[in-house]
């Protein structure tokens, strides 16, 4: 277990090696500096977001005393009303109903139908940095790009989005392992900004609907479909950081894999008809989100090994992307490879709701920068930001 090491700078900068070991040891271990266990295989980990013996929370049937756990400092109470409204930490009812409600603003037709907003608006942000001659990819085209977008859809006022990103990245802080109390208390301060934000923007929406998300929330509630203030203000904080997190990662740390493999780049750039699939190599061989956790509300087995009600479960997805029981040569950044069921969108009831606009997203900026900034190069080798389980570069500094 040396191996893995969520804390080391080393480690994150290049987890694989790591998991190509717990593979190889075995399909479940415990890691006690996090009470968790880790299942590291592709087969494990795909079956087990499905399993309905795991929640996302164990709430709905226990309380804390009751599942073994020690109930949450009472200081960190406004990050977890917030966060424990939201869909993504719920279940069965209330899950099933927000989930309803939301997927309204993600068929099919409403998702295409957004498609020339999202062309249209990495088209600026790639002139822009183009017109400057290059500059850190990730603050110009990865961020601004699915921000603008998920921000336009909850209609967000245009000058109010620069305090979206902050708020964001805060609130993420708390979905690290073992975080921090300074990483808390900032999570706790963003949660009680963001959520008045967003309860005076709720307030303005209901006096004067619009055509925004918000809106039609709001009209659900009206209608009788009893969603909360709280699980509003959830939601759409929900929205904006599964909206734009995963998306800004691949965006940025698929850059930095294509200029470490030149010849799949000169490939990608000789055949754009090969982005659809590129997208989807980039997202498995580079897992923006490399662990999603589920609890155990009923004991379960895993190879022999009996992991009791109360435990909790690190489904390891960047090791899942990268096993040889499931993908050919699953270390070789094949951008045609065509078989590639990758969970980096999760799985199950909890699968991304946004995971078609964000293949939009990533089709736009990755063929905008081909097409526009065919002579792109990298101009510094990049660091990782501190953070494992949304995992990232803290810049990507480019020359056009």
């Amino acid at each position: 277990m040396a191996a893995f090491d969520p804390w080391s700078p080393a480690f994150v900068a290049d987890p694989y090696p790591a998991y190509a070991e717990l593979r190889s040891r075995g399909r479940v271990h415990y890691y006690e500096p996090t009470r968790q266990w880790l299942v590291p295989h592709h087969a494990d980990v795909s079956a087990l977001l499905r399993d309905r013996r795991l929640g996302r929370t164990f709430s709905h049937r226990f309380t804390h005393e009751e599942f073994g756990r020690t109930p949450p400092p009472a200081a960190h109470e406004p990050f977890h009303t917030l966060n424990d409204s939201g869909m993504l930490d719920l279940e069965a009812p209330d899950h099933t109903r927000i989930r309803r409600l939301v997927s309204k603003a993600f068929t099919p037709r409403t998702v295409e139908s957004l498609v020339p907003t999202v062309r249209r608006l990495a088209a600026g942000l790639v002139a822009a940095i183009k017109d400057a001659g290059g500059g850190d990819l990730l603050a110009e085209v990865a961020e601004p790009l699915p921000v603008a977008v998920i921000a336009e859809m909850l209609g967000i006022p245009a000058g109010d989005r620069t305090l979206l990103r902050p708020w964001s990245a805060d609130i993420c802080g708390m979905y690290e392992l073992n975080p921090s109390e300074e990483a808390a208390g900032r999570a706790v301060t963003a949660s009680l900004e963001f959520s008045a934000y967003l309860r005076k923007l709720i307030t303005e929406r209901r006096n004067s609907p619009g055509s925004d998300l918000i809106s039609a929330l709001i009209a659900a509630y009206e209608e009788g479909d009893r969603l909360s203030e709280q699980e509003m203000i959830s939601t759409c904080v929900l929205l904006l950081n599964a909206g734009h997190e995963a998306t800004v990662n691949t965006t940025a740390n698929g850059w930095w894999t294509l200029f470490r493999h030149p010849g799949q780049l000169a490939a990608l750039h000789a055949d754009h008809t090969l982005l659809s699939t590129a997208v989807e190599e980039l997202m498995r061989y580079d897992t923006p989100l490399q662990m999603f956790e589920r609890w155990v509300l009923d004991d379960i087995e895993i190879d022999g090994t009996v992991i009791p009600r109360g435990s909790e479960l690190a489904l390891l997805f960047g090791s899942a992307n990268r096993d040889p029981e499931r993908f050919a040569h699953p270390d070789t950044l094949d951008l045609a490879r065509a078989d590639n069921p990758h969970v980096s969108f999760g799985g199950g009831i909890h699968y991304c709701l946004g995971a078609p606009l964000a293949r939009i997203e990533l089709a736009a900026s990755f063929g905008e920068l081909l097409r526009r900034a065919p002579t792109m190069r990298l101009a510094a080798e990049p660091e990782w930001k501190p953070g494992y389980v949304i995992r990232g570069v803290k810049e990507l500094l480019v020359e056009i």
